[in-house]
């Protein structure tokens, strides 16, 4: 429920206005290969005369659904009041929050303890005593939010906000065109690999239709959320300060943004040029074909017997 994770062999929100990820990513810097897709390679067999033609494809597919995930905690005394507390705070924010368009909302428990404090216990002839006791209790919850406009979520950070609710953890990103997208990369790939096996045919003056053949295929999906890197401003003063000086220097920012998978080692892209964060569906086909291993020429032959006998020769 925390953190969902899509992953197949068809191998399937920080906010500025439309561009979201969450604060996990202040957290969780992950790197991702661009060309990584899940596609085996043949082994290679010296005794089999063979070529592989491969043919990778990107597609930007734009999100038409998110869901925004809020996290609140909530301190008291008793359960009761921590209760009365933690409801107050989210039924104010999603009485407004449902007034908008096309938003459903879900309120997650997380985890509901004690909290404890020390209480000092001194004797007369011994060291002081730290005594563990129970203080209160501490309720922590999120609240779900899903919504179809990106620009919907500055409104719900401001209504969140006037209730103290400020932690964005993060955003995730849907789109209902997957099945269709897959499809299309499909499509397109197998043209490209029909074009390239026919070039290499040419270039070969050979014909692969009765040469053995096999064909790998794969998928691999990046979220945006899943795409930011960090990133800290750096400008410093370039004055020759002598060596008895004082030097104060001023804390540098650290943001993070979005880094897409690069087009540059691709056959083909589906939606090339993007200004928002996308996901990112990728697929790869590699077609291995088994040429047969080019016979000895008659000289090769007469030349190898004629060593042959002459070693034998020598033996005797």
């Amino acid at each position: 429920m925390k953190n969902i994770t899509v992953f197949a062999s068809l191998l399937w929100s920080q906010i500025i206005f439309s561009q979201v990820s969450g604060n996990v990513n202040y957290r969780n810097q992950t790197h991702y290969s661009e060309s990584n897709i899940s596609v085996a390679t043949p082994v290679f067999n010296p005794n089999i005369n063979e070529n592989v033609i491969s043919v990778k494809g990107l597609a930007n597919v734009k999100a038409d659904q998110y869901v925004a995930i809020f996290s609140i905690t909530q301190v008291a005394e008793s359960a009761e009041e921590v209760n009365d507390l933690i409801d107050k705070r989210i039924n104010t924010s999603l009485l407004q929050i449902k007034m908008r368009k096309g938003v459903e909302t879900y309120v997650d428990m997380i985890s509901f303890v004690p909290v404890y404090q020390y209480n000092v216990e001194k004797k007369t002839s011994s060291k002081k005593t730290y005594n563990e006791v129970p203080a209160g209790f501490e309720l922590k919850k999120n609240i779900h939010i899903k919504f179809t406009d990106p620009s919907q979520l500055n409104d719900f950070i401001s209504i969140l906000s006037k209730n103290e609710i400020y932690d964005l953890v993060r955003v995730d990103y849907f789109a209902d065109s997957m099945e269709n997208v897959r499809k299309e990369l499909m499509n397109k790939a197998k043209l490209a690999l029909q074009e390239k096996a026919k070039n290499l045919e040419n270039i070969l003056g050979e014909n692969f239709s009765t040469v053995g053949k096999n064909v790998m295929d794969g998928f691999r999906v990046t979220l945006p959320t899943e795409m930011y890197k960090s990133y800290e401003a750096y400008n410093s003063s370039s004055l020759a300060l002598t060596k008895f000086a004082n030097v104060n220097q001023a804390a540098k920012s650290v943001t993070s943004y979005y880094q897409p998978v690069l087009d540059k080692e691709f056959d083909f892209v589906i939606n090339p040029v993007i200004h928002e964060p996308v996901i990112q569906v990728m697929y790869e086909i590699k077609l291995t074909i088994i040429r047969e291993k080019q016979k000895e020429s008659n000289v090769e032959i007469k030349e190898t017997e004629s060593r042959r006998k002459r070693r034998k020769s020598m033996i005797f």
